[in-house]
């Protein structure tokens, strides 16, 4: 299904708001349609990564071990630098659901909660619907996308796209892809979580199967069985190869003449803390290949996390192994809270510190200093020349 009907409208809608003269446009060679009100082009594309628990000292561990030396990762060389603080309205420490929502609707909220407001009550009582990012582009006519290594209904890729009092209702959380509140909805979503959320829909009454013939709109089980002609997938896997759906996802998004936005998640947890660091690296590695791709005149960048997790290099040297004792911990199946390695120490626990949100493209002057995780939520608005709205 194509958006032609929304792009119009939306074109009519910047026009009448945003543009300047075309001769202006004309004149310094900027495209007419991404011309704002104050003569400064807007950004045309959006790309948000998020690596869920990674902290300063997750990048740093990470470069250490993958490179055996510091700021050797590709992200630690982008241009623009700031520290996004991420606690809930109540605590100091927040889970990735008022994490994700914090940053993606610009409202700080209650840990567990799914883009609603402070007056919710977890698992009780709903809160205020918080507009997302993704409900504004959807609004807009710009094609939308979410990519997670994670269930694709759990709490930081749910943030994008739906409203719930509990991130554990990931069943009536994906649920909310097929009814939208703006637009046609995300139009690529592409993750894990198949056996977890199938059996909620199960208990819903539903299913997989009922929820793609009820809205024309197959779910596929693995990237590979997506239809190739199909330009508004849904993947819900085992498993997903992050590297791959995110590359099939910026195929089917980067034709949009309006734009779009793509928000990717890679878990970085390090309760195992080689896995985690992992992942960091190739999460890294992935977001360097993008940035080459893409058109940064006219496209944002941004990494950031929705909190940090307990983890510190507190020894070693260059040319020893990072990760000295990690298999002797590994083999001992220990579950305890607290790793001691050789040259590593983990609190396995989610902790308050900011963390590291680094930019460059097309507004990315915006991110600098230290500033409240909802921040980033007005850096992307204000690079789009949009208003806040309900």
């Amino acid at each position: 299904m194509k958006k032609t009907a929304k792009i119009l409208m939306a074109s009519v809608a910047v026009s009448a708001a945003m543009l300047i003269s075309p001769m202006v446009a004309m004149a310094q060679n900027i495209p007419a349609a991404v011309v704002t009100e104050n003569h400064a082009p807007r950004t045309k594309n959006v790309i948000l990564f998020l690596a869920d628990a990674s902290g300063v000292a997750a990048l740093n561990a990470a470069s250490l071990m993958a490179y055996n030396e510091p700021m050797k990762l590709n992200i630690q060389s982008w241009p623009h630098l700031g520290l996004s603080e991420t606690s809930p309205v109540d605590n100091f420490v927040s889970d990735s659901a008022n994490g994700m929502s914090s940053i993606v609707t610009g409202v700080k909220t209650r840990n567990g909660v799914i883009s609603q407001g402070p007056d919710v009550i977890r698992g009780q009582r709903d809160g205020t619907p918080t507009k997302t990012l993704l409900e504004y582009a959807e609004e807009r006519g710009l094609l939308t996308g979410v990519v997670s290594s994670q269930s694709i209904a759990d709490a930081t890729p749910a943030a994008n796209y739906a409203h719930s009092n509990d991130r554990g209702k990931q069943g009536e959380i994906f649920m909310q892809a097929f009814t939208p509140r703006y637009g046609d909805g995300v139009d690529v979503l592409l993750g894990a979580g198949r056996q977890r959320i199938g059996g909620l829909l199960t208990q819903a009454g539903t299913s997989f199967d009922a929820l793609a013939s009820a809205h024309n709109r197959p779910v596929y089980t693995s990237l590979e069985d997506a239809a190739a002609n199909n330009t508004r997938p849904i993947v819900v896997a085992d498993r997903i190869d992050v590297r791959a759906a995110t590359l099939r996802a910026l195929d089917l998004l980067e034709p949009s003449e309006q734009g779009y936005l793509l928000v990717v998640e890679w878990d970085a947890h390090t309760d195992d803390v080689r896995k985690g660091l992992q992942n960091i690296v190739d999460f890294d590695r992935l977001m360097a290949e993008i940035a080459g791709r893409v058109n940064l005149d006219e496209t944002l960048l941004i990494f950031t996390s929705d909190h940090s997790f307990g983890v510190q290099v507190d020894g070693g040297k260059r040319g020893q192994d990072l990760m000295e004792g990690y298999d002797a911990w590994k083999a001992s199946g220990s579950d305890a809270d607290l790793v001691r390695l050789e040259n590593v120490l983990v609190n396995r626990t989610h902790t308050a510190e900011e963390v590291p949100t680094l930019a460059i493209g097309r507004g990315a002057e915006q991110v600098r200093g230290y500033f409240p995780n909802t921040h980033l939520f007005n850096v992307i608005m204000n690079s789009w020349g949009w208003e806040a709205s309900q």
